[in-house]
Order: structure tokens, then C-alpha cells, then sequence
């Protein structure tokens, strides 16, 4: 990127320290604990209110924080496989591997991740956690989970605290308690967090948009704060997206997963429209995460479409049609590989898009910024500033 310019990753991730909820729960959970353990054969496993979780797979934690790691590895190994040498072109993990064993500069060290923002140009970056996208749905004891949210948003406020604005701390909350949500959403702002993230389905069976959710839509809106919808790294098998069909195992499950994670996020998005949330709440900021976005063009126009031309149309308790509030109220982030992005983004509107890393997520390349420049090139100079940095800037209340 050039000298002086506005550069923002909209979506980093931190890899938490293993034992932040025992150093940051307050004493009477601290028993309870999400802690990592190893099993009888070495594995390496998440620990959830003293059980061990059922959706967090062994090795998926050593996994999520490679980033471009192995990569020449897996290319050499897919033309073995090619050549009929080899069983298969995946890597397999092994039980002496761990989540903190083979870092990437910048995935658990504020310090380090000061230091990799200038090695790569970048202003600042927006933080969301890995640990912390994959215990909600092992988590039915509302308390606790709002012990666990409290622990976590108290130390990535600490986390970013002393980089001077550059890292940007992100509150978790859950909708399992709205009243709940709202109080934290005030004490975790007080205390430095620009914004607040949830997944993308509730264990209540609830709605995203449902009015029982209103307390944390009035407080985000209050706080002048954005709420993101961010994909969630475990899934329940009885709320999940991706259990239509059986036989598909191990890796290949983990890649047909990962391409259809964006629908997780549509869906929760879309009940905003089904409950009008926007005429409700016309102040209300709402971010669309780590889904791509190339989709938001057609996604429109068939919501659209169906609010202007279809009897169906009627059925949405809306002043305006749907486009109307995305344009007033909502974002999207990009991953910086998404070149057909250029063609889109001046018609949806220049300054709904973010980008975004996902690093040190292995489910993503490590020459981001070579994709983001590759990308920005393609568009106009408005939406390339737009996308690089100002657009998170202006919505987040970034200084």
C-alpha cells in the first residue's frame, strides 16, 4: 500500500491465550473454566464447563492458527497425489502438534501484532477471537455464558489497550439473555470496545430480528456502536446448515463446510428485514462478517423484487424496500481475493465494503495484501479508499 494511506483489516483474529478465562472469570466460575486439555492419546481437545466439547473436533484448534502455513508443503503433496505416490493430498495433523506450538508473528502478542500492522502497511486492524467463536453452542447455562463473554471482552479490551488505537477490540455477546447483552454492551464500550459481535443462530430457536432481541439493538444503537454477525466455528448438528447429507468426513467436510459459510450469515441478516429491525432501529449500524460478499448484488435484487413485484412482498412489515436499509444501515467485508468484487461495488454503493484478513485462520491464503492491492487496482479510486480503510473507519468511530 502506499505511504500515508488509510489501510484497515476489517477482520483479524487473535489466537486467546489458553488460559484467559481462568485469569479473567470472576472466582465463582473460574472452576468452569473453557480450558485446553489432552486426551489419553496425546490429542489436544477444548474444555467446555468441564467437559470436554462435542463439536470441536481434535487438531481443529492446532488448525485454525496456520495461516499460510504448509502451504508449499500441501502443493508438493497434491502433485505426489497426482502421480499416484501418495493416499491423499491432505496433511494430516499429529497428537504433538498444539494450538500455540507453531504461531504465526502476530497471533497471540499484541506487541508482535503492532509490529506485523507496519511490516504490512496497515493502519489498524478490528480483532475477533478463535477460542472465542467456538463455545457458545456447548454452552446452555445462560449465566456462564455471560461469564465467559465478560471474560473475554475484558481481556481483549486489555489485549488492544496499550497499541495506541491500532487494535481495535470487538465485544462478544451473546443473545441467549438480551437484558443481559445490553448490560455488558455498556460496561464492555466504557472500557474500550468499538463494537459488538454475535453468531449466527441462537439456542433459543429465536430470530435474530425477533423484537425480543430489541434491548440489544436499542443499546447498540444508543452506544453508537455497529453489531457484526461473525460465522462461528462449531455448530450444533440440530441448528447447523451443513448436516444435509452423510458420508462426508474429515477434511473434505471441513472445505464443503467453510464454502457455504456465508449462508449462516445471510440468514440471521435477512430476519432483520422479516421483523423490520431497521424502521425500528433507523440508527442501528449492522456488519455482515468473514462471509464474502460478492453475493450482496443478487441478494439484493431478489429481496428487492420480491418486496416490489411478489404478493410475498406484503408479507414484510417494511416502509421501503430492502435495499433502501442496507444502503442506510448496513456493511459487508470482503475477502481481498474476491476480484469480481471491482465489478459490484460501485452499483451496491462504494462505501458499504470493508476487507478483511481472517488472519491467522488457516481458511484463508497469507498473501492477503498482495490480493487486496491486486483487488483495489481493479477499482474506482473512491471505492478502492472506500474499501481499504475509510468505510471501517467512519463506521466503527475510528479516529
Amino acid at each position: 500500500m502506499k505511504n500515508g494511506e488509510l489501510v484497515i483489516d476489517a477482520d483479524g483474529h487473535i489466537l486467546e491465550p489458553p488460559d484467559l478465562w481462568e485469569r479473567y472469570l470472576e472466582p465463582q466460575y473460574r472452576d468452569r473454566a473453557i480450558r485446553l486439555k489432552r486426551d489419553d492419546e496425546g490429542w489436544e481437545y477444548l474444555e467446555i464447563d468441564r467437559k470436554p466439547s462435542r463439536y470441536c473436533a481434535r487438531g481443529a484448534l492446532t488448525r485454525l492458527g496456520s495461516m499460510g502455513r504448509q502451504i508449499e508443503q500441501m502443493k508438493e503433496r497434491r502433485e505426489l497425489w497426482k502421480a499416484g505416490k501418495i493416499d491423499r493430498p491432505f496433511i494430516a495433523l499429529s497428537p504433538d502438534e498444539g494450538y500455540t506450538k507453531d504461531l504465526a508473528f502476530g497471533a497471540m502478542d499484541p506487541n508482535e501484532r503492532v509490529q506485523r500492522l507496519d511490516q504490512e502497511g496497515l493502519s489498524k486492524a478490528v480483532i475477533y477471537p478463535t477460542i472465542g467463536i467456538m463455545w457458545e453452542p456447548e454452552c446452555p447455562d445462560v449465566e456462564l455464558t455471560y461469564a465467559y463473554c465478560r471474560a473475554y471482552n475484558r481481556w481483549i479490551a486489555d489485549f488492544c489497550r496499550d497499541s495506541g488505537g491500532r487494535l481495535v477490540p470487538i465485544a462478544h455477546i451473546s443473545l441467549a439473555d438480551p437484558k443481559m447483552a445490553a448490560a455488558e454492551l455498556e460496561r464492555a464500550v466504557k472500557d474500550g470496545c468499538k463494537g459488538a459481535f454475535c453468531i449466527p443462530f441462537t439456542l433459543t430457536r429465536k430470530p435474530h430480528g425477533h423484537p425480543d432481541h430489541d434491548p440489544i439493538f436499542a443499546a447498540c444503537q444508543d452506544l453508537d456502536i455497529p453489531l457484526g454477525f461473525h460465522p462461528n466455528g462449531t455448530e450444533p448438528s440440530d441448528l447447523t446448515l451443513h448436516q444435509r447429507y452423510d458420508g462426508m468426513k474429515g477434511p473434505a467436510r471441513v472445505w464443503y463446510s467453510d464454502m457455504f459459510v456465508g449462508a449462516g450469515t445471510q440468514m440471521p441478516f435477512a430476519t432483520l428485514f422479516v421483523y423490520g429491525v431497521f424502521d425500528r432501529f433507523p440508527k442501528l449500524r449492522v456488519v455482515v462478517l468473514e462471509s464474502g460478499a460478492g453475493w450482496i448484488g443478487w441478494w439484493l435484487d431478489r429481496a428487492d423484487n420480491l418486496y416490489k413485484g411478489t404478493i410475498l412482498g406484503g408479507a414484510l412489515p417494511l416502509r421501503e424496500p430492502p435495499s433502501y436499509y442496507f444502503a442506510r444501515q448496513c456493511y459487508i467485508s470482503a475477502d481481498p481475493d474476491e476480484q469480481r468484487l471491482a465489478l459490484i461495488a460501485d452499483s451496491v454503493g462504494a462505501d458499504k465494503f470493508f476487507w478483511a484478513s481472517d488472519f491467522p485462520h488457516s481458511d484463508h491464503p497469507g498473501n492477503y495484501m498482495e490480493e487486496l492491492e491486486e483487488l483495489v487496482q481493479k477499482m474506482s479510486p473512491q471505492a478502492a479508499r472506500g474499501i481499504l480503510g475509510e468505510n471501517v473507519a467512519r463506521v466503527y468511530r475510528l479516529n
